[in-house]
């Protein structure tokens, strides 16, 4: 048995961007599984916008990260371990391990997954929460209908390229907001979008009027603050806003920025909501049976930003709010 667990634990709330002295780097024994308990060696290590928000004191859809607590994060790894009788030595898993070289879990909210379907990480993005947060997020909360017009931000993102690729599925055109010309390009040549905008080098709300001549009817919102603003000054009638995140405003030290182009909601009838992935936990296998068959079919494409090694947290972390990452970022501890 492996004798050292390596942890990245958090130190204190971060102020503005999170930086490798809010985490504490620590180790521990690991030690053998008790009754009912699985022993996992992570192998990829999931990193979302989300985690920012984890960091902070105060009420949320999840407790926060207590100090001195193992960072949460979403993880792949392989069970070297068993006394419970549902997870065999050798199962593949995902779950909220933590941000960790081992884990011991009772098995409560720990997925088998079947690694012939698709490479690990792929069950961190395109299969993993992300595409969970894409499908049901752009199929139930954005009710989607075959002909509308879709626009999603952070388009080259993990929740973002699912989004327009199940657009393009289901019938819809799909427009893209992404902040490089390699982002844009990918988007439409390899996802299928309709149309990229760069937000870094065009006018949004020109480009928006030029591509959604008919309004949005369907607006994924993955980015807030400007981007948010400008697509409510394009909606259709009877538009949707899914508010899924807002990254541009997750280190603000001077206050979130909200929308004040909010009254097109009221001039188009149209309704804005948020909502959390979680709340269709029970539906999970349902998305993820139709979403395998989409990208065995191969017509759900991913792209996975791999970089190697539990050590680099902290400063591989912020690539998600410099916007260096492309596709779904994530972290390699250790061969599969």
């Amino acid at each position: 048995m492996p004798a050292t667990n390596h942890q990245f634990r958090l130190a204190a709330r971060p102020v503005g961007l999170p930086k490798r002295s809010d985490f504490n780097y620590t180790e521990e024994p690991v030690r053998d599984p008790g009754a009912g308990e699985i022993l996992v060696k992570i192998l990829y290590v999931s990193l979302d916008p989300a985690m920012r928000g984890w960091m902070n004191e105060g009420k949320s859809y999840v407790p926060p990260v207590g100090i001195g607590e193992v960072m949460r994060a979403g993880a792949v790894g392989r069970v070297i371990a068993s006394q419970n009788p549902g997870f065999a030595v050798g199962d593949h898993v995902v779950g909220m391990f933590g941000m960790q070289e081992y884990a011991l879990s009772d098995g409560k909210g720990i997925t088998k997954i079947d690694p012939r379907l698709a490479p690990l990480p792929v069950f961190l993005g395109t299969l993993g929460m992300p595409g969970m947060t894409a499908y049901f997020g752009l199929l139930e909360v954005g009710a989607l209908k075959e002909g509308d017009t879709v626009v999603v931000s952070g388009a080259a993102g993990a929740v973002g390229m699912p989004v327009g690729q199940i657009a393009k599925i289901k019938g819809a055109r799909a427009v893209g907001l992404a902040g490089s010309p390699e982002k844009c390009e990918y988007a439409v040549k390899e996802l299928g979008f309709d149309a990229c905008i760069n937000y870094k080098t065009e006018d949004v709300k020109a480009a928006l009027r030029q591509h959604c001549p008919n309004g949005i009817n369907v607006y994924f919102d993955n980015v807030g603050g400007e981007i948010l603003d400008a697509a409510l000054a394009q909606l259709a009638r009877g538009a949707r806003v899914v508010i899924c995140g807002a990254i541009s405003q997750y280190n603000s030290t001077s206050g979130v920025k909200g929308p004040q182009n909010y009254l097109s909601l009221l001039v188009n009838s149209a309704r804005m909501e948020g909502f959390v992935v979680f709340n269709y936990a029970s539906r999970y296998a349902e998305a993820l049976r139709e979403m395998a068959g989409w990208r065995a079919a191969g017509k759900l494409k991913s792209r996975e930003d791999v970089v190697a090694g539990l050590e680099t947290f902290p400063e591989t972390l912020l690539k998600l709010f410099t916007g260096e990452n492309f596709g779904k970022l994530v972290l390699k501890v250790a061969d599969a």
